[in-house]
């Protein structure tokens, strides 16, 4: 047997780990790969649901709050992947990446990843209603408590720089997020630095980048991000489209007390809805409960009602589509919640279920039929108008959560010369 067999085969044995980790599961009609079709047609352009998605909402507002960053550093930009990533030896990775590269519609080749990548991601928000945009998440390396870069458990890297240079770039469509890992050594530099240039916040994912939220060596960096006005939008919950250090223990959506007892602006990504942790208010060896019921705690302690909210990105994916409910029936929380994507996952095809939210209720057939033709075209679009269509017990997501630019302190940016 030939060595690519063997790799080949090793892909296939793994292939349900796969499954496991991105919930796989293909609607009726619909291609495992997305097809990267191009520019949306008039007919779905200007089709009812696209128009009554932006009822009553000022576009100028309307900002994607989680939308990453990814590339190869082919064009200078700085972009890291990890070589996990690309190894069959790691099939999991490796699937991973491929999926999400597809899901970006951005080819891997001689010519490398940043541009192909970014170009599409420019391609797509250009077909929505002028001062519409995207924040864009640059992501830091891990780092050990003792402030050492540990390449060997990094899942990839996205500069600050890069992610600056790309708003400067399109400064009507996009704004930068920075990353800054707390343990550096230049953290507070870093994060000035990344303020002073043009950062609307501060993106942390911690189980991969191995961020403990309630370490004392957080406690400076969290003052930094009150004196800057700088808002920390963290994952919490379950992390599995990136490995990374894979500490899924940081996720736990309780150690982000210590940021908000500092006073910090937290934004809590994909609001916690999925996996499970230990209820830490029982002690370390409290029981497990989902996140979503830890966060939820959260957002119902009145201490934290000005400074704690939550982005919806990837809650209509089918591994955390549940909570939706939760959320759309929690209306006094509207004004905390923020909309995101978490861009290019909407893209990865078997992550969404649009059948599965038919079967629901919450769509009609014909509802869920365009939703997927738009999304072969457009998966932002995609996401965009599916959150805004979604209806439950005759109620949906409240105006507020898609008119997100208030939570933010704009400015001007210039472009790049």
């Amino acid at each position: 047997m030939k060595r690519r067999d063997v790799l080949a085969g090793m892909a296939l044995c793994c292939i349900a780990d796969m499954v496991g980790a991105l919930s796989f599961g293909v609607d009726e009609g619909s291609t495992l790969l997305n097809p990267c079709k191009a520019r949306l047609p008039e007919r779905l352009r200007e089709h009812e649901l696209v128009r009554a998605a932006w009822d009553g909402l000022d576009a100028t507002q309307v900002w994607d709050v989680h939308a990453h960053l990814l590339g190869d550093g082919k064009s200078g930009s700085g972009c890291w992947i990890s070589p996990k990533m690309h190894s069959i030896f790691y099939p999991q990775q490796f699937l991973q990446r491929t999926f999400f590269e597809n899901g970006a519609c951005a080819a891997d080749d001689d010519g490398g990843l940043d541009d192909s990548y970014l170009a599409r991601l420019a391609n797509l928000i250009d077909e929505f209603p002028a001062g519409a945009g995207m924040m864009l998440l640059a992501f830091d390396h891990t780092y050990r408590a003792d402030g050492a870069k540990d390449l060997s458990r990094a899942a990839f890297y996205v500069p600050n720089r890069y992610a600056l240079n790309v708003a400067k770039r399109f400064p009507t469509r996009f704004r930068a997020v920075a990353s800054v890992h707390p343990y550096r050594g230049d953290a507070l530099t870093a994060l000035a630095d990344a303020k002073r240039e043009g950062a609307v916040a501060v993106k942390w994912l911690p189980s991969a980048m191995g961020i403990d939220p309630a370490s004392p060596h957080c406690d400076k960096f969290y003052e930094a991000l009150t004196l800057h006005d700088l808002p920390l939008i963290t994952h919490a919950g379950k992390e599995r489209a990136v490995k990374g250090a894979h500490e899924q223990h940081f996720g736990n959506p309780l150690r982000l007390r210590r940021a908000l007892d500092h006073g910090v602006r937290v934004i809590v990504a994909h609001c916690a809805s999925m996996g499970e942790d230990r209820d830490l208010d029982r002690g370390p060896n409290g029981k497990y409960v989902a996140c979503f019921e830890l966060f939820e705690r959260l957002m119902n302690d009145s201490r934290y009602e000005k400074n704690l909210l939550a982005d919806i990105s990837a809650t209509p994916q089918t591994n955390r589509a549940a909570v939706i409910e939760k959320i759309i029936e929690r209306d006094h929380w509207h004004l905390r919640l923020l909309n995101g994507t978490d861009y290019p996952l909407p893209g990865v095809i078997p992550l969404f279920s649009v059948d599965g939210l038919v079967e629901r209720g919450w769509l009609s057939k014909s509802e869920g039929a365009v939703m997927k033709e738009i999304r072969e075209y457009n998966p932002v679009l995609f996401d965009f108008v599916l959150k805004r269509t979604l209806r439950i017990h005759g109620k949906r997501m409240g105006n507020t959560i898609f008119e997100t630019a208030r939570h933010f302190r704009f400015g001007s940016v210039s472009p790049q010369m």
